[in-house]
């Protein structure tokens, strides 16, 4: 069964940093580009970053360039969100995703497997 998992999800302050994961199972995620979604209260699900499936190319929503990293563990099958220079504008649910192909994308429709999301809260 493909499975995604996020975690590391928490409250913080403003400027500060948290650590996602997510963990896939049923899957390699070699084979398959992954990404990071949010979504606030009232808003539309957005891409944040995404990573292709050898990890050799990434890209990000301008909002967050310069203070998230993207990057994944192939051998632990483990992607992660390094979010740094955190704003209250990052609050939200965290999705973890993969798409049917190798490339990267911020687009969200090109993903068919999610997982349940983990809240991010920032205050200021």
């Amino acid at each position: 069964q493909e499975r995604l998992l996020e975690s590391g999800g928490g409250s913080v302050q403003a400027g500060g940093s948290l650590t996602l994961s997510c963990a896939a199972s049923g899957f390699g995620s070699s084979s398959f580009g992954m990404g990071w979604f949010r979504q606030a209260p009232g808003k539309e699900r957005e891409g944040v970053a995404s990573i292709n499936g050898f990890g050799a190319d990434t890209r990000y929503a301008d909002s967050v360039k310069g203070r998230f990293t993207i990057s994944k563990d192939i051998a632990k099958n483990t992607l992660y969100l390094q979010m740094n220079s955190l704003k209250p504008e990052d609050t939200g649910i965290y999705y973890c995703a993969a798409r049917g192909g190798m490339a990267s994308s911020l687009r969200a429709g090109v993903f068919n497997r999610w997982g349940q999301g983990t809240q991010v809260t920032v205050s200021s």
